[in-house]
């Protein structure tokens, strides 16, 4: 496989649901590696077959009815970790990490389901702060390996205001409370960069619109879907873009794919 190559982010909010929506975009615009959130199946329901149709290698870590996530691939998976290290007692299925042949060099591909941790106040909540305190500390032992690395998905964490159509809307809500928007700029300054950020600037820019009240159509939107790069792979970025036009199709996730383009 020869760069440039393309890494897709998805919450694709239950795959069974939208398998045929995933099917059909895969054969669109064909990304090498796809990361996907949200899978809500477990690992031996996960509909593999489809995918290997394709030409993807698939790796999951899935969880009945919840969560999920999973990589797929046209090029080999090498190295599968499943889970976010740092509390053996959480089963909870966010994280799946891989090594992806990218020319001459390997490249470490996550992806990762951060809580949304609503209602703020509670365990939840909770959970959501810990769980990025875990996610800083894992990054930077990624970041220190020094193998280029893409760490995609939802990370439910509106960052700024400008990430919201309507950010007031959103000022008593787990994703924009200044406790999660703090621990996602932590993230970036260990030396991570949002990568749609980084092409896209402008205001507008959205990664998730509700079901309700024609959210969609108003483009009342929020960014949430993110993929941060370490420094050696922000080297590589050549483009990145969010693939609004699954959210028009029927039945969509709520979600749509967010993806960056490498190159040596």
């Amino acid at each position: 496989m020869q760069l440039p190559m393309k890494i897709t982010t998805w919450n694709i909010n239950g795959v069974k649901a939208r398998l045929e929506a995933a099917l059909a975009y895969l054969r669109q615009e064909s990304p090498d590696v796809i990361c996907l959130q949200e899978i809500k199946s477990v690992d031996e329901g996960f509909p593999a077959e489809a995918f290997q149709d394709l030409g993807y290698n698939v790796a999951t870590h899935g969880q009945k009815g919840f969560n999920g996530v999973a990589l797929l691939s046209k090029l080999p998976l090498e190295d599968v970790t499943r889970g976010l290290p740092g509390d053996d007692g959480d089963l909870q299925s966010r994280w799946i990490e891989a090594l992806v042949p990218a020319g001459d060099k390997m490249l470490r591909v996550v992806s990762l389901y951060l809580p949304n941790g609503n209602p703020i106040g509670t365990e939840k909540f909770s959970y959501k702060l810990a769980w990025m305190k875990r996610l800083q500390a894992h990054a930077a032992s990624l970041i220190a390996d020094e193998t280029p690395l893409v760490m995609a998905g939802d990370y439910n964490v509106i960052p700024e205001p400008e990430d919201a159509k309507r950010p007031e809307a959103w000022v008593h809500d787990a994703l924009f409370q200044p406790e999660s928007r703090r621990a996602f700029r932590a993230l970036l300054n260990l030396g991570l960069t949002d990568a749609i950020r980084t092409c896209h600037p402008e205001k507008g820019v959205y990664t998730f619109w509700d079901y309700q009240a024609g959210a969609f159509q108003k483009n009342d939107g929020i960014r949430i879907d993110h993929l941060l790069l370490s420094g050696n792979a922000v080297d590589m970025l050549r483009s990145s873009g969010i693939d609004k036009f699954t959210r028009a199709a029927e039945k969509p996730s709520d979600h749509v794919p967010v993806w960056v383009e490498l190159a040596a």
